[in-house]
């Protein structure tokens, strides 16, 4: 078999257990598709594949990654796509279903850093009912300002939701660690942006609604903050829980949530993505924004695939704005 790189899960543990090793090339199965990958996109769920903690991970050795962009072979053409680990390698077999063209002018770094936080966050807005396409859109109160709070706003999921937010004419409330990374984020319409080293954003977002709360949080925390994201909402409002960046178990009061008939949604790209009807659909939503110029992924770090350790360091660290890339080769 002809040899390719690839970044190595090598055991379970933390950024030291990423090597970038020779492996066999995939040997495509009936149906697959050949991508010769450019670019990775890295995501908070890599760095808990790496742990072992992330559902469904294979025990190591195992090459990383999730989220790709590059070119078929043969035939040439562009995709981005989605999968649940191997995307960090030269090449990478898998089903059609999985990979989309290319936003037209886009170079594979920008593509890798799209499916997953762009998707995620659409998502998050179809779940709280204030897509187009939503099932359930909210339309049983009086008009009035739509407002989501998001957690991590300068993270990739977080930037992404914010400037799909603006276009939705959705009035968006932001926690980040610094006044730096929030000045970055309102640069791309964050109305509030909220800094939870200094202040308890609860209390805070209830300050800047006048007592009323958000119609939404979109939670990635866990623990204690999906009991205050909870607190946070105006009666009917939701809570889209789509990770736990603390480790530890969401925590919920059933009193809350019927004090003012709140609810709690999970997402999960890793589920929904094998619908191929509502991804087609939200990628189609997307699309006249993308092609406007009005919706791109913010990039903050572009690295070689050897340094595949240090890109999760950085997200660990939180020392991250917007996206982590690898170049792959």
């Amino acid at each position: 078999m002809t040899a390719m790189k690839a970044v190595v899960i090598t055991r379970f543990g933390g950024p030291e257990v990423l090597e970038v090793r020779d492996v066999p090339e995939p040997q495509p199965k009936p149906g697959d598709v050949l991508v010769k990958v450019e670019a990775v996109g890295i995501n908070f769920a890599d760095t808990m594949a790496t742990r072992g903690s992330y559902p469904g991970t294979p025990e190591p050795p195992l090459i990383s990654g999730r989220e790709f962009a590059g070119v078929v072979e043969p035939g040439g053409q562009r995709v981005m796509g989605y999968t649940q680990y191997g995307a960090a390698a030269e090449k990478i077999a898998i089903k059609p279903k999985y990979l989309w063209p290319q936003p037209k002018g886009w170079t594979s770094v920008q593509s890798a850093a799209f499916p997953v936080n762009f998707l995620t966050a659409y998502l998050a807005y179809w779940k709280a009912g204030m897509t187009t396409d939503a099932l359930e859109p909210i339309l049983w109160r009086d008009p009035h300002t739509r407002r989501v709070l998001i957690h991590a706003a300068a993270g990739g999921v977080g930037t992404a939701a914010v400037q799909i937010g603006k276009l939705l004419g959705v009035e968006t409330y932001g926690t980040s660690s610094s006044e730096e990374k929030l000045e970055r984020v309102r640069r791309l319409g964050l109305n509030y942006g909220i800094n939870y080293r200094q202040v308890d954003y609860e209390q805070r977002v209830l300050e800047l609604t006048n007592g009323e709360g958000v119609d939404a949080v979109f939670e990635m925390l866990g623990g204690e903050h999906t009991l205050k994201s909870l607190r946070c909402c105006r009666p009917y409002g939701r809570v889209i829980i789509y990770g736990t960046a603390t480790g530890q178990q969401h925590e919920f009061n059933a009193g809350v949530m019927m004090a003012k008939s709140l609810s709690a949604h999970g997402l999960w790209l890793s589920v929904l993505a094998k619908d191929n009807a509502l991804i087609l659909r939200s990628l189609e939503a997307m699309a006249p924004w993308i092609e406007q110029g009005k919706l791109h992924p913010e990039i903050g770090h572009v690295l070689p695939m050897a340094q595949a350790g240090e890109a999760h360091r950085l997200m660990l660290q939180r020392a991250n704005y917007g996206k982590i890339v690898l170049e792959i080769g």
